[in-house]
């Protein structure tokens, strides 16, 4: 289904999971994905993947969302090839290991805080003047994890507190502008992460992102593949 046409949508922590089940739905479906994630082997397998289901050829961006200059080079370059962002899917998480809060070390501390927290405010200053920018308004999506709390997970869990903070005071601050911020909770999913945070758990019993991106996407996208 091609309905997205000329839409701008960025996907960070687009290599796998669910990042990657997104931007391929949204490629598939015409969007013009500018694909970020670290690793530049796993871009290009997605970017095969959109173009085997005739959608048009992913932008692929190999950056750590913890470089502060990058994103602001990424916002630059998004606003020089299109001029606005119709969507952005914010899907980069970093899990620290699992453990008890007096033992969760500097540097796991300091990772999850930079990853999840910090970029995501980062982002939101280089993304917000493109998506206000959005003929049909943009629409950033975050996502809620429903297990991220319970003992040894603290870094974790206090690292998206604080993102969910950002991005729900982002959110009341833009109801009077063309800009609409998201927050959805998908289902348990047999994802790295999990697998980390869960070992030995039965992953049959989970459900596959790409199902999960299919049942969100029309909530991600509100009206706005009506207008395309």
């Amino acid at each position: 289904m091609q309905d997205l046409k000329g839409q701008a949508a960025l996907v960070t922590g687009a290599s796998r999971g669910l990042g990657r089940a997104f931007a391929e739905t949204l490629g598939a479906r015409g969007a013009e994905v500018i694909a970020v994630a670290r690793t530049v082997g796993a871009l290009e397998e997605l970017d095969d993947a959109i173009r085997a289901a005739g959608g048009p050829q992913a932008t692929l961006v190999p950056l750590d969302i913890t470089d502060d200059p990058a994103l602001e080079r990424l916002g630059a370059a998004i606003h020089g090839r299109w001029g606005k962002l119709d969507l952005w899917i914010h899907a980069a998480v970093n899990d620290p290991p699992l453990a008890p809060a007096e033992h969760a070390t500097d540097k796991d501390w300091d990772k999850a805080m930079a990853v999840n927290a910090r970029a995501t405010q980062r982002l939101i200053r280089s993304l917000d003047p493109l998506l206000r920018l959005a003929p049909a308004g943009g629409r950033a999506v975050f996502f809620d994890d429903r297990h991220n709390g319970g003992a040894f997970h603290g870094a974790y869990a206090a690292s998206k507190a604080a993102a969910r903070a950002i991005t729900t005071a982002w959110a009341v601050e833009t109801t009077r502008f063309p800009l609409t911020v998201l927050h959805l909770s998908p289902p348990p999913m047999p994802s790295g992460l999990r697998a980390r945070f869960r070992p030995g758990e039965d992953r049959a019993t989970l459900t596959p992102a790409r199902e999960v991106a299919a049942e969100m996407m029309s909530e991600a996208l509100g009206d706005s593949a009506a207008r395309a």
